[in-house]
């Protein structure tokens, strides 16, 4: 008896311990790496709420994440490399309308022909926002 209730023990606490085979919901939108209150700010302000709106519903998540480097660039990345100013902001949205490659290695960037240009202003709003440096 005593070794029955042994074995099931060590059965359970084995099963415990996996955790829930329950799937983790997932989420494609980007989300802000901090919690601070700056973050808590951020994401009240208009650009930044339309241009994560508006890659959510993009092609962008495929290649490119807030924080970490995937295909291209992060982010983040991005943010910190420019100057946030309506020069860069107005080539770098050409640059996503009609691809291009060369400035973050070899892999080109897929053009995006039907974005228009006040859409991915709109998106580099949002990256610009990112910056930390």
């Amino acid at each position: 008896m005593i070794k029955k209730f042994l074995v099931l023990s060590c059965m359970a606490a084995a099963i415990y311990s996996c955790g829930s085979s329950e799937p983790k919901p997932t989420t494609t939108e980007p989300q802000p790496a901090a919690t601070t209150a700056a973050a808590d700010d951020l994401s009240k302000n208009p650009d930044y709420q339309k241009g994560l709106e508006l890659i959510a519903k993009s092609d962008c998540l495929t290649c490119h994440k807030v924080d970490e480097t995937s295909t291209g660039p992060s982010y983040r990345d991005v943010a910190n490399k420019y100057a946030n100013n309506d020069a860069v902001v107005d080539s770098l949205s050409q640059k996503i309308i009609k691809g291009g490659s060369g400035n973050w290695g070899t892999i080109p960037m897929t053009p995006h022909a039907t974005l228009s240009t006040e859409d991915a202003r709109q998106m580099l709003k949002y990256i610009m926002l990112l910056k930390t440096n």
